[in-house]
């Protein structure tokens, strides 16, 4: 299975969607700050917007190409979208909504309904309007309503946001189990716990831009670039100067690193800044040598508390001016001595090396 899309599309005079990804397999996140034009692309994909210009392509059947003048109507295409508000329809039933539009005779439609119906665990609702049901079981009834069309490919559009806590985090691990292992799936996110749990591939955008595409998991360890480092969640980072072959001095803390032994910093992409994940430092214990490489003593500004993690921003006690005292974030588990120590160390391999935004 593959998808590759390639387009443009001018939404107003400052902003330009224009982006460009492959996927084979499996399902790609698309992860981004609201506005940045995540939802716009699978708009444009499932032929409810028409790009300015591009290609879209599924499995090598082509959906749209400006060159050639071809565009699908989206009933054509064999795309199944589930909206942020699935977008049920309020006066048909649960059984209506799943088979309205289908060709076909109705009592045939309805024997292919109850079979979504049991997979989904909505037997019985069949009579109900969505007012009546649950967020979880609204989801469940645009999923089978998506699914009986028997779609190539799979957009999710922020598929848990309307969701509780609770039954968030169960469909999360329910979704590719219930869709199936060989669709094609996009799924659009603002979450990074969302796209690291569910997805195999990831594209960042950012201001109508693709930033960066590749595993998901080698992406959060080597964002490679300031911007994507904050959207994968890293709280800590400071631009360096270089001091030595293997050393860096982070502007913002006033504090001088160290990196593993294998790391250089000439590469393709120049390093401008370093970056720390907040559960990447590590206490030090009282014997051992505070004052050795990659450690700093900390001055608490702040202190909270989630459920289940401490919450703690500090400065470098040792800084030699208010230009170099940004806080930095620490979280660590509330299952652990929850005594904050004078000293933390950085783990050489822990540092992420990042460069400009554009290459």
């Amino acid at each position: 299975m593959s998808i590759k899309v390639s387009l443009r599309k001018r939404l107003s005079r400052q902003f330009q969607l224009e982006t460009e990804f492959e996927s084979r397999d499996g399902c790609l996140g698309i992860l981004g700050a609201s506005g940045c034009g995540k939802s716009m692309t699978l708009k444009c994909i499932a032929g409810i917007e028409r790009p300015d210009e591009g290609h879209i392509s599924v499995n090598g059947r082509v959906l749209f190409d400006s060159a050639t003048g071809i565009n699908l109507k989206p009933q054509e295409r064999r795309v199944g979208y589930l909206f942020q508000n699935y977008a049920l329809f309020p006066r048909m039933t649960v059984l209506g909504n799943i088979i309205t539009g289908l060709p076909g005779r109705r009592n045939e439609n309805t024997a292919k309904a109850r079979v979504w119906l049991n997979r989904f665990s909505l037997e019985g609702l069949e009579d109900r309007y969505p007012a009546h049901l649950s967020g979880g079981q609204q989801q469940r009834c645009a999923l089978a309503r998506m699914l009986i069309r028997e779609p190539e490919v799979i957009l999710l559009d922020e598929p848990f946001s309307a969701l509780d806590t609770f039954l968030r985090e169960q469909m999360q691990l329910q979704l590719l189990e219930l869709l199936g292992v060989n669709r094609d799936i996009i799924m659009v996110t603002h979450s990074r716990d969302e796209v690291y749990k569910i997805t195999d591939e990831l594209l960042v955008m950012d201001n109508g831009q693709s930033l960066a595409q590749g595993n998901t998991r080698r992406l959060f360890l080597n964002p490679g670039t300031v911007l994507t480092a904050r959207l994968t969640g890293c709280k800590n980072i400071s631009p360096i100067t270089r001091t030595g072959e293997r050393e860096v001095y982070a502007k913002n803390w006033g504090l001088t690193l160290r990196l593993p032994q294998e790391t250089s910093l000439e590469t393709p992409r120049r390093i401008t800044h370093i970056g720390i994940r907040a559960h990447d430092f590590v206490p030090v214990s009282g014997d051992a040598d505070p004052k050795g490489h990659n450690r700093v003593r900390i001055n608490v500004t702040k202190r909270s508390e989630s459920p289940f993690e401490h919450i703690v921003l500090f400065t470098n006690a040792d800084a030699p001016g208010p230009e170099s005292r940004e806080e930095f974030w620490w979280l660590y588990s509330k299952y652990v001595d929850s005594i904050i120590p004078e000293w933390l160390f950085i783990p050489p391999e822990a540092i992420l090396l990042l460069g400009e935004d554009t290459p």
